[in-house]
């Protein structure tokens, strides 16, 4: 347990991405099993614990301090764990200290009524970094800025491996993962999932430049339509289905149904997740209606119902096709769906082009729902993992933009920390008696340059009416020029709207913020 908290300790006081991961290297390099296996699951998913956590150590410090003092102690720290690890008593025993799979092994499936003296004696024998550790891992959340991504990241460079092969057995692995560290240190072979439902990491494109279509040849390109969905997975292994997100997190619980459509196929396909109803893309906030759900009943499901639109296919049966061509594999794709037609699904059709000028005017004329902008790909790219360069293009269509007023402003994170960088922007609304009121329409923090974000700290500072703990209200003085994506109603925003992927196009000192514009404007150009 010692070494667990060294490393959350070591973690959480570094910003730099680089030195988490060398962190992270030397402990699964020098750490045995099970403890580094259950170490990894902390800090990529959480342990599945079910614990009464928060009850019980409100109990067992009511019996070592006044539960007034407690509970201010608690609120000026803010955080349960490091406020029980400051004020438990020293260890009076001479008894060593658990390790990681002691304590898994003596919490796992335990009773409420037994939690309780287990855990004040796992307390005892602890220091102040072991408690707070030993908390954090019983709690389900280390919070010390490690994504799963990184944890599996880290572990490909310890053991000098691609963290697509890590990510290509994750899901047919359980914790503390000794299969996994006795395949990378090659005392076993690489974990089966033959009979698994796994995920292979996507192949994403780069933004489209002027040169890059000067380069390319029409001929050898396909192009079809940017749907504004999610980027999915669909992982079919007979019984075993699931739906994976861009960066490889299970969504399945969240579309049961999309799950279930798929059930009894061998087949690995990529695609976009969407709401469609009647035939007719919803906007992206329904989808987002879904997104996340732990659990999904019958009315969820018909009030936004969920479909994948088809792009590729990596798997088909026992047969990896991620070798073949794009042009042979989306032939595979096409003969693979008319022969098992699962519901809730479809393939994405190709836009017909003759050359990039006429390509180029259907991308400019195009703002229909559900459309982000135009994909381009070349017929003979192979299906590469990650961000692979000359294959895969994005041609996002051209953003809308209105001018807002600045309202907030709250301090970033990491090197942001000193700097107010988030925004949140409104615009004007005319009410009843024809007075005029800023509505916030949408926060934003990026689309500026190092040298503007020093300006806009600066203007903060110098015009800021109120403080609410990081947040400082402003003056209405300085007009930003917002692009967006899109705009849709929703219910949860003061103004009625909300923007798709808000950023910064431009401060316009210039401007008066009187002449900013106004609610109706942007509820114009809602699709």
């Amino acid at each position: 347990m010692q070494r667990f908290a060294d490393l959350l300790d070591s973690l959480g006081t570094t910003q730099s991405r680089k030195r988490k991961i060398a962190l992270l290297v030397e402990y699964f390099r020098t750490t045995g099993d099970p403890d580094r296996g259950w170490a990894l699951a902390a800090l990529a998913e959480g342990l599945p614990l079910r614990l009464p956590l928060r009850r019980t150590l409100r109990e067992l410090m009511a019996e070592r301090i006044d539960p007034v003092l407690y509970k201010l102690s608690r609120d000026y720290v803010g955080d349960t764990a490091e406020t029980v690890s400051l004020l438990w008593p020293e260890p009076s025993l001479n008894t060593p200290p658990p390790n990681l799979d002691e304590v898994v092994a003596g919490v796992s499936g335990v009773t409420s009524a037994k939690f309780r003296p287990l855990l004040s004696g796992y307390l005892d024998r602890l220091d102040v970094s072991g408690r707070f550790a030993l908390l954090k891992l019983l709690g389900g959340a280390p919070r010390v800025g490690v994504s799963s991504r990184l944890a599996k990241t880290a572990i490909a460079e310890a053991f000098d491996r691609n963290v697509a092969e890590i990510e290509e057995v994750w899901h047919a692995l359980a914790p503390p993962y000794g299969n996994l560290f006795a395949w990378l240190v090659g005392a076993a072979p690489r974990p089966d999932t033959k009979h698994v439902a796994v995920f292979r990491p996507l192949m994403l494109s780069h933004p489209i430049e002027e040169k890059d279509l000067e380069a390319l040849d029409p001929t050898a390109i396909f192009a079809e339509w940017k749907w504004d969905g999610i980027r999915v997975q669909l992982s079919a292994a007979g019984d075993d289905v699931r739906l994976f997100s861009r960066t490889g997190d299970d969504i399945s619980v969240a579309f049961p149904e999309i799950c279930a459509a798929f059930h009894g196929h061998q087949a690995v396909v990529d695609g976009e997740l969407l709401v469609i109803r009647k035939g007719q893309i919803a906007p992206f906030n329904d989808l987002q209606q879904r997104l996340n759900r732990k659990v999904v009943g019958p009315k969820l499901k018909r009030d936004y119902p969920a479909h994948v639109r088809l792009y590729d296919m990596l798997i088909d049966g026992d047969e990896d096709l991620r070798n073949q061509p794009l042009s042979v594999r989306r032939a595979r794709l096409i003969a693979w769906h008319v022969r098992t037609a699962p519901d809730l699904s479809d393939v994405s059709s190709l836009v017909a082009f003759g050359d990039f000028t006429s390509l180029g005017r259907i991308w400019a004329g195009t703002r229909d729902a559900g459309i982000e902008g135009l994909m381009l790909k070349q017929k003979s790219s192979h299906y590469l993992a990650g961000r692979p360069k000359g294959h895969w293009w994005k041609w996002k269509r051209a953003p809308l933009t209105v001018d807002c007023v600045l309202m907030y402003a709250q301090r970033g994170s990491g090197k942001r920390s000193s700097l107010y960088s988030d925004y949140t922007f409104g615009v004007w609304r005319v009410t009843a008696d024809r007075t005029r009121e800023l509505v916030p329409v949408g926060k934003a923090y990026s689309g500026f340059t190092d040298a503007e974000l020093k300006d806009l700290d600066r203007w903060v500072r110098a015009y800021t009416t109120e403080r609410f703990g990081p947040v400082r209200a402003v003056a209405p003085g300085l007009v930003l020029e917002v692009a967006f994506d899109a705009v849709h109603t929703s219910a949860r925003h003061k103004s009625g709207v909300a923007m798709r992927f808000p950023r910064v196009h431009r401060i316009r000192w210039d401007k008066p913020a009187d002449e900013a514009d106004t609610l109706d404007t942007i509820v114009a150009l809602i699709a």
